[in-house]
């Protein structure tokens, strides 16, 4: 194809009516689309993963609104760029016109000064701030600045999307209108897009690049592997690979193989996978895989989180490698992370059943002539600081929801927890 312009340029929506994708927003009667066509939209983050039209629907809403619009992205701006685009959008206001859209790309790499720059800009109505995230805003944006926002949440584009995008491109596209494309099968094409858009336009334009354009092209899944095999970069953090590197690196940690958690490691940072999104990995899996078998596995984990959020790149990879061989060699359990799914079962099951009237709160005299509270006994008035009674809903007295793991550390917990309950709970 003879075009500098990719395809995903070239297909990118002017109007809501053919931004695909996202209908729990832009739908009509949508609460986003509701806000944009009563003109008065408040600053938005704009929260998902890559290729699913944040950035589209940021230029869309500039154009609907007829707003002056200004971009920046977080990754080569600075304070100076950001005091500099506000100060256009200030001087660009006369009379009652509509305040300007500043739409930042990436938000969440802004660092705490950049986004405090913001701040009185978009508290006094000098902009209107349309952010996009890949991570989650309450983790990534300073409260001041997120407390001014309204989030969205866009997710991945469904099958029935990415199959809706492929039609208009071989409809619509004038590039591709010229060719002879039949599209035999799509499952190689969605997979490798990931649910993202963009991708699925390089992927597509990829396969039909490698392919003789003067005789009748047909797509397969085999010819979209095989071609991708050749063209796609080892890692690319925003596709297939992404998922399969970062599930690696956990089952690797989780299955206590050090070795291969620092190997899946180092292709990840290799590859610049975001250093938070993997520690936030870490995090998880600490309570989920470890638990109370070794409960200082959360606290590193937590540390490790907090410490690469401060230092950065190239240093952060040392606090993560100790953070994933301490994890990868520490003692695993799940039996708090199954108790809880358990016990979320049990609730949906039997519904609100009635708090027992001893465990009840009796703050007025009310409650206490009804006897809330009445035969509660306090359990550090007794021997080891614990005496026999009930604490669950009659309904399901002597329900075991916690099993011990086989780790030594909950081998100990459970013998003691028989010692006080005897045959009360199996444990």
């Amino acid at each position: 194809m003879n075009t500098n312009k990719p395809l995903a340029e070239r297909m990118r929506p002017n109007n809501l009516d053919d931004y695909i994708g996202q209908q729990h927003l832009v739908a009509p009667k949508a609460v986003l689309r509701r806000a944009i066509e009563s003109g008065r939209l408040p600053s938005i983050i704009l929260w998902g993963p890559p290729g699913v039209g944040k950035t589209t629907l940021a230029h869309i809403i500039s154009q609907q609104l007829n707003r002056p619009f200004f971009a920046l992205s977080a990754i080569n701006s600075g304070v100076k760029d950001v005091r500099e685009v506000i100060e256009k959008a200030r001087n660009s206001q006369f009379f009652d016109s509509k305040n300007p859209i500043l739409f930042i790309d990436e938000i969440h790499r802004f660092s705490k000064s950049q986004q405090d720059s913001l701040l009185a800009a978009v508290e006094n109505g000098t902009i209107t701030l349309i952010g996009a995230s890949t991570e989650n805003p309450s983790f990534e944006v300073i409260s001041p600045l997120l407390s001014r926002c309204q989030v969205y949440v866009l997710q991945s584009l469904h099958k029935k999307d990415l199959q809706t995008l492929l039609h208009k491109a071989l409809s619509e596209d004038e590039e591709l209108k010229k060719l002879h494309i039949a599209i035999k099968e799509d499952e190689a094409l969605l997979r490798f897009s990931g649910g993202d858009a963009r991708k699925l336009y390089n992927v597509l334009e990829i396969v039909i690049n490698a392919c003789n354009t003067k005789k009748p092209i047909e797509i397969t899944n085999e010819l979209v592997t095989t071609t991708l095999q050749s063209n796609i970069a080892l890692y690319d953090k925003n596709g297939e690979q992404h998922y399969d590197i970062i599930s690696a690196f956990i089952k690797s940690i989780r299955g206590s193989d050090p070795n291969a958690a620092v190997y899946w490691l180092a292709r990840m940072l290799e590859g610049g996978e975001e250093i938070t999104f993997i520690a936030r990995r870490m995090l998880i899996l600490a309570a989920e895989d470890i638990g109370i078998a070794n409960p200082n596995a959360l606290l590193l984990a937590h540390s490790c989180f907090d410490a690469v959020r401060v230092i950065g790149n190239p240093e952060s990879r040392i606090i993560l490698s100790e953070t994933a061989v301490y994890l990868a060699t520490s003692p695993k359990s799940n039996s708090t992370y199954c108790a809880i799914d358990e016990a979320i079962a049990l609730v949906r099951k039997t519904g609100n059943l009635p708090v027992p009237l001893h465990l009840r709160n009796a703050p007025t005299k009310l409650m206490k002539e009804l006897n809330y509270g009445a035969g509660y006994n306090y359990s550090h008035d007794y021997d080891g600081n614990f005496k026999f009674q009930e604490f669950l809903p009659a309904e399901i007295s002597g329900t075991n929801l916690w099993h011990a793991g086989t780790n030594a550390r909950e081998q100990d917990l459970k013998r003691s927890m028989q010692s006080l309950w005897n045959k009360k709970y199996e444990f």
